[in-house]
């Protein structure tokens, strides 16, 4: 099942996509398919084409992890 995440490019704008599995630690770069900016727009620097780029670890500053249909939202309260 893919999951969707978020990757914070170093000096570049953050780019959504789908990735099969988590990588393996040992593994040098990232496989992400579809990737786009998060409104939908093509990303610049990629052909409007591509379906599949492969991002080395040493671009990458962070990956969020978006929830998926199936994952439980957690409410939280907060007094005041």
């Amino acid at each position: 099942m893919a999951q969707t995440v978020l990757i914070h490019v170093m000096n570049e704008d953050a780019i959504v996509g789908e990735i099969e599995e988590l990588p393996d630690q040992n593994a040098p770069f990232l496989k992400v398919s579809s990737p786009r900016l998060r409104d939908g727009r093509d990303v610049s620097y990629f052909l409007p084409e591509t379906n599949i780029v492969l991002i080395p670890w040493t671009r990458i500053h962070s990956i969020e992890i978006m929830p998926t249909e199936g994952e439980e939202k957690l409410v939280t309260f907060i007094r005041e």
